[in-house]
């Protein structure tokens, strides 16, 4: 089977099944970030590839964005499972024609990150290649255990932090050449597609709670990301659509589009997480305290009812794409 036609995700569960778990692996492929048991400790550790031409284009991306980007994906993935970084390793191939200011400026924008979420840079490697490529691996603690993607149960609540939308729509402004630099709301977008946001207070709040049954960040897309949980958790799940937090920039950038970007649109990098209904008083008493803004948007159905998007009348919306697939569709 070509991969085109395997896709992403089902190339990634045939990995999983043929890679044996080794001693100290708590949950291995398949999640946001491996869980492992060392003597002292539980660790998170999670890798990123970006690829020029795949995951960023150097035509509206400064290096520096770029390396604040490259650290702020991983520190994402640990903030799903509720983690606390700690180390990242970093490897790049980088064209002989580049000039030395940009790799300088790429590992200013990636340590002005680290700095304020306490990662140690402590390794990696560079090569010479043809396109600029990315190899991180972010090494993070587990001090309150792991949060994964298959806790979610028929009943639960579904929550999201922050907006959606808003990096899908700021790289369609980007890729359209859109020009909008008066117009509110444009460097919001642009913003946030560049500089996204790790939700790690929030994560490891939820955590330490145990509020967050399930939980995964949203870099596909979120009806994408929600099909991971309910695969992982067994259930199905509807998403109701007048309740997806979208900010002011994208209700006045998205026009026609509507939703779409919310619901499909990728790299967010915001929480999507499960909640038990008994629990609602519980997380109502320490949004406070999460550093973002947290939205019920849904809830956990059973398994054969599947993934479903309802208006306000309770009518199903038909949604022409479900997500971001690296392999699916390609030729």
């Amino acid at each position: 089977m070509r991969l085109r036609e395997l896709g992403e995700f089902g190339l990634i569960e045939r990995i999983r099944k043929a890679t044996p778990s080794g001693p100290g692996v708590r949950l291995g492929i398949g999640d946001d970030a491996a869980w492992v048991e060392c003597k002292k400790a539980s660790l998170l550790v999670t890798s990123d590839l970006l690829l020029e031409g795949v995951h960023f284009s150097l035509k509206w991306t400064t290096f520096r964005g770029l390396g604040y980007k490259t650290l702020a994906v991983n520190l994402s993935d640990l903030a799903a499972m509720g983690g606390s970084p700690a180390y990242l390793i970093l490897s790049l191939g980088i064209p002989v024609d580049f000039k030395a200011e940009d790799v300088e400026q790429f590992y200013r924008g990636m340590r002005a990150l680290a700095s304020r979420s306490g990662v140690a840079l402590i390794g990696g490697d560079t090569s010479a290649s043809k396109r600029f490529f990315i190899s991180a691996t972010l090494v993070g603690y587990a001090p309150y255990g792991a949060i994964a993607r298959s806790g979610g149960r028929i009943g639960d609540d579904l929550y999201v932090t922050g907006t959606l939308g808003d990096s899908a729509l700021g790289l369609q402004l980007l890729k359209r050449r859109k020009h909008g630099a008066g117009r509110h709301g444009f460097a919001y977008l642009l913003s946030r597609h560049h500089f996204p946001t790790a939700r790690l207070t929030a994560g490891a709040l939820l955590a330490r709670k145990k509020l967050a049954k399930a939980m995964i960040d949203v870099s596909d897309g979120l009806l994408q990301d929600l099909g991971h949980i309910c695969t992982a958790s067994g259930v199905g799940a509807v998403v109701y659509q007048d309740a997806l937090p979208l900010s002011p920039a994208y209700r006045s950038w998205a026009g026609r589009k509507g939703p779409l970007y919310a619901l499909t649109g990728g790299e967010d990098y915001e929480l999507l997480f499960c909640v038990r209904r008994r629990d609602r008083q519980r997380l109502e008493r320490i949004k406070n305290k999460l550093a973002v803004r947290v939205t019920r948007i849904g809830e956990c159905r059973p398994l054969e009812e599947g993934i479903r998007v309802i208006n306000a009348a309770g009518e199903p919306v038909a949604i022409p794409v479900a997500g971001h697939d690296h392999f699916k569709g390609k030729h």
